[in-house]
């Protein structure tokens, strides 16, 4: 089994509709500490659209603490990044799962692999839209045409899209045209 890893997480920052800052959570937090800003600053994660609250304490990290507290052990095999969590299935399926090689963890993760290889393409569409949706909505909510936007951004329509944020902020513009770039390939 191949063991994904993620892509480093790059964040975006926006006071008003001016993209002031971009790059890595230390780059963005090191250049939010030097700004002192006075406006209200807006922090976002690239790759999923979502914003964020970055501590500018000077020394502080800038990636979120983790949520295990230390001495913790955690159950399954946490050295394999295994996590335990609850899955609720009608007896039938249970019954499948428990009678396939290797038993009901086996099969779900060959199941799960399976899904992700089929859907992969569909998966990066759906995760574009997600994320430029989750940007636009945060920052530009009340601008003219979001609404209609956010529904070309879903019905897969680009131009629709396209025209109808013309006319917003180049900055914010620039960064939907960034998010939404793997939006339109959907087949």
């Amino acid at each position: 089994m191949t063991t994904d890893t993620p892509p480093p997480t790059t964040l975006t920052a926006f006071a008003d509709f001016k993209r002031i800052a971009a790059g890595s959570p230390a780059e963005v937090a090191a250049e939010l500490r030097r700004r002192a800003d006075t406006e209200p600053v807006f922090v976002f994660d690239d790759a999923t659209g979502e914003p964020l609250d970055l501590d500018l304490r000077a020394g502080t990290p800038a990636t979120p603490a983790p949520t295990a507290e230390p001495g913790t052990r955690a159950v399954g095999r946490p050295r394999l990044g295994v996590v335990p969590r609850e899955v609720t299935l009608l007896p039938r399926h249970w019954d499948w799962l428990n009678s396939q090689p290797g038993g009901a963890s086996v099969a779900l993760r060959k199941l799960v692999e399976d899904a992700r290889r089929v859907n992969a393409d569909r998966d990066v569409v759906r995760g574009a839209r997600e994320a430029t949706y989750r940007f636009m909505s945060a920052i530009a909510g009340h601008l003219p045409g979001f609404e209609e936007g956010a529904r070309a951004l879903f019905a897969g329509q680009r131009e629709r899209f396209e025209s109808l944020v013309a006319a917003w902020p180049d900055d914010v513009r620039s960064h939907l045209h960034k998010l939404s770039a793997a939006a339109w390939s959907e087949t």
